[in-house]
């Protein structure tokens, strides 16, 4: 028979190794739950980064956009101003349309109605709710040609000569232009290139400076991980190499939210008012797209290969330090 002796050994052994196994089980649901913290810490971390170079890509999306319909917005400007060129009295239908299959040729046109002596006499009776007419006895309007330069053309400059090159059909006898309205646009339009420019270039730096500085605190989080790689001999490259993806990813994500924001606006601009598809073109939306991934990938990824070499030059002493 076992001894009283054995027996308390026995259940002494069996309490010691039940508290240990308490002990144990502890100790790995501490580290668990530390884990799951750590794991959720790092989740809202990156969250937080996508939000955040998001709202900066959308920010640049504008000033790119802007730039964009601000181009087009100025050939739209240029290219429904008018140049008119009065016609003599003498000059019939069949010579107003093969002056009209003349000009249509030139570089500089985009675009011409020929308006009769007869269209403008209707046009005329319409308007005044009367005929001249029956008053004057014979049709007091002359026949015009309405010219829609393309853009480049459409400065003073050149419409000195386009006038001038007109007026040496002898059947032209007037041409007028909105000299004073094209002095106007040209200015206004340069004044808006030249400040969205500069904001272009203010804001791609501040929005550098604001996503170095949220994947910085990203990489700092793990300093002492690159510390501890470092000691065991693994090379610079090995190291950057997940915080290069992790940044690529984070980009590839800010510049897909910012794209669906980007995207609503200009939704939101057709819905209130379709004729907006005039300024703001499918070429418009895929650069502006295209310049939103190319700026998100490029500066995350610069940021995080100048963040984790910072790191990676440190000594122990100043990780400990900062």
């Amino acid at each position: 028979m076992i001894s009283d002796k054995c027996v308390t050994y026995l259940l002494i052994l069996i309490k010691k190794l039940a508290k240990r196994g308490a002990d144990f089980v502890s100790l790995q649901y501490h580290m668990a739950k530390r884990k799951r913290k750590t794991r959720n810490r790092g989740s809202l971390q990156v969250i937080t980064l996508c939000i955040s170079t998001a709202m900066v890509l959308v920010l640049l999306g504008m000033v790119v956009f802007s730039v964009l319909a601000a181009h087009n917005l100025s050939n739209y400007v240029k290219e429904n101003l008018t140049v008119t060129a009065i016609l003599s009295e003498d000059m019939t239908n069949s010579e107003a349309q093969q002056l009209c299959q003349q000009l249509k040729k030139q570089n500089y046109v985009s675009g011409l109605t020929y308006i009769s002596k007869e269209q403008a006499l209707k046009e005329q009776t319409k308007e005044l709710g009367a005929d001249p007419s029956e008053f004057v006895g014979v049709n007091p309007f002359l026949g015009s040609i309405e010219l829609q330069l393309k853009a480049d053309y459409a400065n003073n400059d050149s419409l000195k000569w386009i006038a001038a090159a007109l007026q040496k059909n002898p059947k032209v006898t007037e041409i007028t232009y909105p000299q004073t309205l094209i002095d106007s646009v040209n200015k206004n339009l340069n004044k808006i290139n030249l400040v969205l420019l500069i904001l272009a270039v203010l804001l791609t730096i501040v929005s550098f400076s604001l996503i170095n500085n949220s994947i910085r605190l990203g990489v700092y989080a793990r300093r002492f991980s690159i510390r501890t790689m470092k000691l065991v001999g693994a090379s610079w490259g090995f190291i950057r190499r997940p915080f290069l993806k992790k940044g690529v990813v984070i980009g590839l994500v800010a510049a897909i939210l910012a794209c669906a924001v980007l995207g609503g606006g200009v939704y939101a601009l057709w819905y209130y008012e379709p004729e907006v598809l005039e300024v703001i073109t499918w070429e418009v939306i895929a650069i502006t797209a295209a310049a939103v991934f190319v700026f998100g990938l490029l500066i995350t990824f610069l940021c995080s290969y100048v963040s984790v070499n910072t790191f990676l030059k440190m000594t122990a002493r100043d990780l400990y330090k900062i």
